[in-house]
């Protein structure tokens, strides 16, 4: 709608002076409605997104106890020093042997695995906060939008009423030969641009409804909620504060944090490679009698073998590079995030505080003397002192003034709605 756009820009600087602060606290305990509340409930509950994340989730904190565990031991069997004879009893140290194995790593690196392993899962269960927060948000948006679109539908039918009962005046004064025949063919035009607005219109509709059923994670079968309009808020929002939440509160922020914090881990295990790991071995090694009878005892055996980190420079130097270069990578994507949190802040609260003050001038200043210029339009139109194109250019008025008042509103919405998903909290 280039006419509302127009409209919108041409007023914001006489709103910017007339508007009233927004110095006064909101009570948001409620603010949304039970419909939208509902429809966010089931977002997370039924997203695939959000479900996709979750599992992701739950696949990682099953990782945790693998990282710590010890390797399996190793159980082995045969026989040792057998002759080619494969007498068991010719010579001394003949054994039939069971053995077990055990590798131990170096003190330390059980601990920090599973270290890096619940790392892990913490960064997945706040990414996955993470997709529950945007999720939210485009239920907002798009529930938000379809409200927009079915009250710009009312609006717009109700003023079709209204310029059909203008078009049937014309008619009337047109049959006694007190209009002309342009002051009909116009008023048919207008009634005829308000059908075509609304089949754009219901188009629109059609088009919100499966963008919030995708959000919802519903089939298209199943018709999308009926939203309701929402109602121009007076809030407090402090960006310094908003920054502070966002610190606290934004899960796409925490888990870079968490992977920084992770990737620190990472380095500390690299380079505990410089470290050898033990291989303990404990067999049992049964000899049998020898030829004349006499009893041959049986032998244990105990080894304690190493590692040794020879090609360090070849293989663990490298690893260790490799880890050093993710944490300063996730250190520099956390400030990245945090200045780009900082400059979507500023948007936000600024489309916040003009869609307020817009809404506000609509409702206090404009639509009412536009109301008022249409009745004395009608009235004087009636009595041949107003031409017929001002009446209805009065009347488009007022129309569009209806349309940029509920613009205005949901805008701001939609805008409170992109800083609690830029702070990942409710106000």
């Amino acid at each position: 709608m280039n006419w509302l756009l127009l409209t919108t820009h041409a007023l914001f600087a006489l709103s910017m002076v007339l508007g009233a602060a927004t110095g006064i606290a909101g009570d948001f305990s409620d603010k949304y409605p039970r419909i939208l509340r509902e429809a966010l409930t089931e977002a997370t509950t039924n997203n695939p997104d959000v479900l996709s994340a979750r599992k992701e989730f739950e696949a990682a904190q099953q990782r945790v106890a693998p990282a710590g565990a010890l390797d399996d031991p190793m159980l082995e069997a045969g026989f040792t020093d057998l002759p080619t004879s494969l007498r068991f009893n010719r010579e001394d140290m003949t054994q039939k042997m069971i053995g077990i194995s055990q590798r131990i790593p170096y003190p330390g690196k059980r601990a920090l695995r599973e270290s890096l392993a619940n790392r892990d899962a913490d960064t997945r269960r706040y990414a996955y906060h993470e997709v529950v927060n945007r999720v939210s948000k485009e239920v907002k948006l798009a529930y938000f939008d379809l409200a927009l679109a079915q009250e710009s539908a009312r609006l717009t039918e109700k003023n079709k009423r209204v310029l059909e009962q203008f078009l049937a005046i014309a008619e009337s004064r047109y049959t006694v030969g007190l209009a002309t025949q342009a002051d009909v063919l116009k008023a048919q035009t207008q009634v005829a641009k308000m059908a075509d607005e609304l089949l754009k219109l219901a188009r629109e509709q059609r088009n919100m409804d499966a963008e919030l059923n995708r959000a919802l994670g519903r089939g298209d079968e199943k018709q999308a909620p009926q939203p309701e309009l929402p109602v121009l808020r007076t809030v407090s929002i402090k960006l310094e504060d908003l920054r502070a939440q966002a610190r606290n509160s934004r899960p796409q922020l925490q888990s870079l944090q968490s992977a920084t914090t992770r990737n620190d881990t990472a380095v500390e295990l690299a380079r505990k490679d410089y470290f050898p790991d033990f291989d303990i071995k404990l067999s049992y090694g049964q000899r049998d009698r020898m030829p004349t009878g006499e009893r041959r005892d049986d032998m244990v055996s105990l080894t304690v073998a190493i590692n040794l980190p020879v090609w360090g420079k070849q293989k663990i130097e490298p690893r260790v590079m490799e880890a050093i270069a993710m944490r300063d990578q996730a250190a520099s994507m956390v400030r990245g995030f945090q200045n780009e949190i900082n400059t979507r802040l500023r948007q936000e609260i600024a489309n916040q505080e003009q869609s307020f003050k817009s809404a506000r001038l609509y409702d206090n200043v404009l639509l009412p003397q536009a109301r008022l210029t249409v009745e004395s339009s009608l009235a004087a139109y009636q009595v041949n002192r107003v031409d017929f194109f001002t009446l209805l250019d009065n009347q488009m008025t007022v129309f569009n003034y209806e349309i940029a008042y509920v613009s205005a509103v949901v805008s701001q919405a939609k805008a409170l709605a992109e800083i609690e998903f830029v702070t990942g909290g409710e106000l």
